[in-house]
């Protein structure tokens, strides 16, 4: 159990609050890019709880700016995309996309307010289908060189998906290995053969289990947390009962992305960006180090269970998630279906729009929870006390040479559970076909 001040200062994420101040430090997912894509490159964007407006001018260039025109307060997304900026069409009022009004067609001829006058504005820029925006003070921080930036295009896939609730109870449901074998149970296993872009559904590493069965057999993994350049080093270790271990390997990325295996092929990369104190999109990059990502069977698996222009999933609370109680009887333990971004959304969902964490009770497998939550209320205290330095990538001399991070499904047969990881993620590496080299 935490106070219920403590709570607030993890989660709201409004300017001025302690963990909104903590998150406007590092980039974050504002857009895909394919939400741009058409004749009216313009899209609204409600981050961190503030309202703007991303477009791309006639010259390609980007710009996020406040949502509201400064004149009157309409709303700019509705402006006319003209003269290499964005004009609001109430009076004609001209913002170039640094948020400078450079026009103001309705005032006198001599006047020159308008160089007085700048809407809020933020820099952005696109990195492998995302467009990333920094809302903290000063110059943005490099991006590190983890997989996901590093890969070509080619072997990059980007979604996102609207949950209903708290950024923390979404993030945090990613560094829970244990709720993999309950949340994630398949009672029936399916061919690994047809396992392409879904989770859980590769075998075990170098075996013949599939992950269903391991996830469903060995439902009491050890855990280990340990501090990385990242963020977080999370190990969960299911010990067979030949002696040999599986040893899965996952991140936290501070402040609010995880790394994960998705299958040997691939990993994810995902960030829980807050829109408000109370939803919050969840943006995935999907890695390849083998193959070109087949992008198109992705998105089409991806849209069957979520509805555009919003990216909102089709289950949800005012259908029940999908329950079938048969199916929960006969095929998963959830009776939701067997995309497993539904599982993971109802129990985020289910907290609460922010969850109650004065009455929770966390056990020995919240391991990387409770030290994630130790990282974040020291940054909190660095960033109030003006020790920018002192956050997680931030100390590192050069942001860009942190790289990775090692993610993944291995068998360790000696008890040498890094090193087995370590000696996967360099075969992996060394047979891809861009250089992942680290």
């Amino acid at each position: 159990m935490i106070s219920q001040e403590l709570n607030d200062s993890l989660t709201r994420v409004g300017r001025g609050s302690d963990a909104g101040e903590v998150l406007r430090r590092y980039w974050q997912p504002a857009a895909l890019l394919d939400e741009l894509e058409g004749p009216r490159p313009v899209v609204p964007v409600r981050l961190l709880g503030e309202d703007l407006v991303l477009f791309r001018n006639a010259s390609g260039e980007l710009g996020l700016i406040g949502r509201h025109c400064p004149h009157r307060g309409a709303d700019m997304c509705f402006g006319r995309l003209e003269d290499n900026g964005l004009r609001c069409p109430f009076h004609g009022w001209h913002f170039d996309r640094s948020g400078q009004c450079v026009e103001q067609p309705g005032e006198p001829e001599d006047s020159r307010m308008h160089e007085q006058i700048k809407a809020v504005s933020y820099p952005v820029q696109e990195k492998n289908g995302i467009i990333w925006a920094y809302l903290g003070p000063g110059e943005p921080p490099e991006f590190p060189a983890f997989d996901c930036f590093r890969a070509p295009d080619s072997h990059v896939f980007a979604f996102k998906g609207l949950w209903r609730c708290n950024w923390l109870q979404a993030m945090e449901v990613g560094i829970d290995p244990a709720h993999a074998s309950f949340l994630h149970r398949f009672l029936q296993d399916e061919d690994p053969a047809e396992a392409y872009g879904k989770q859980f559904r590769d075998t075990a590493a170098d075996t013949e289990i599939p992950m269903t069965q391991l996830l469903r057999e060995y439902p009491r993994p050890e855990i280990l947390a340990e501090d990385a350049p990242h963020g977080l080093r999370i190990t969960a270790l299911r010990h067979l009962e030949d002696g040999r271990t599986h040893v899965r390997i996952t991140n936290q990325i501070f402040p609010g992305a995880i790394c994960i295996p998705m299958s040997r092929e691939m990993t994810i990369t995902q960030w829980h960006v807050p829109i408000d104190d109370e939803n919050c999109y969840w943006y995935a990059m999907f890695t390849s180090f083998d193959n070109p990502v087949d992008k198109q069977l992705m998105r089409e698996q991806r849209l069957k269970e979520h509805s555009l222009p919003d990216y909102a999933p089709l289950k949800g609370a005012h259908n029940n998630y999908g329950f079938d109680p048969e199916e929960q009887a006969k095929e998963t333990y959830t009776g939701m279906g067997l995309d497993i971004n539904v599982h993971d959304q109802w129990a985020v969902e289910s907290m609460g729009a922010i969850q109650d964490r004065t009455q929770e009770h966390l056990g020995k497998t919240d391991a990387a929870i409770i030290r994630y939550r130790r990282q974040l209320r020291a940054a909190i205290t660095a960033v109030k006390a003006g020790r920018e330095e002192e956050l997680p990538m931030w100390c590192e001399e050069n942001i860009a040479s942190i790289a990775g991070p090692l993610s993944n499904d291995t068998i360790a047969k000696d008890g040498d559970w890094l090193g087995s990881a370590k000696a996967g993620d360099q075969k992996r590496r060394s047979d891809c076909p861009w250089d992942a080299d680290i």
